[in-house]
């Protein structure tokens, strides 16, 4: 059974709502900040530290893109975003999910995005195993 993970954008966030499009431009960055740690470190980290592909499917196109492994110990991250009616107004929220031919590398891997990604929009994340951690200022 696929498994997700949620960032919730909540009061306090450094941003209310996210595209498909800004979502691929972060994990492009991501990307980017691997690939300089590895030219200080003098060997090729960004293979090691994102072994993913972006790729896309025309029946997902404007609501999910996938993640495709660069090797074996890496098979498929599905990542889309939503919005969830909460009373009378609307959370928007990025989803990641495992898909049944997940590897345990593509778990890992997704944990350490979804930190990422939480702590730098001061996010609330709900990790595949069910607990939250909280990234937003709260009082």
């Amino acid at each position: 059974m696929a498994q997700s993970a949620y960032i919730k954008f909540v009061e306090g966030s450094a941003v209310p709502s996210l595209t498909l499009e800004e979502l691929k431009a972060q994990l492009l960055h991501y990307q980017e900040q691997l690939k300089l740690t590895g030219k200080q470190l003098g060997w090729d980290y960004d293979d090691a530290g994102f072994p993913y592909t972006i790729e896309s499917k025309p029946e997902g196109e404007g609501k999910w893109f996938y993640l495709r492994g660069t090797n074996p110990l890496y098979k498929y991250i599905v990542l889309g975003v939503g919005t969830e009616a909460a009373g009378d107004s609307e959370k928007h929220f990025v989803q990641m999910v495992l898909p049944d031919e997940a590897t345990h590398g593509d778990k890992a891997k997704g944990n350490e995005f979804c930190k990422y990604l939480a702590k730098l929009w001061k996010a609330e994340l709900h990790l595949f195993n069910g607990r939250v951690m909280y990234y937003n200022p709260r009082k």
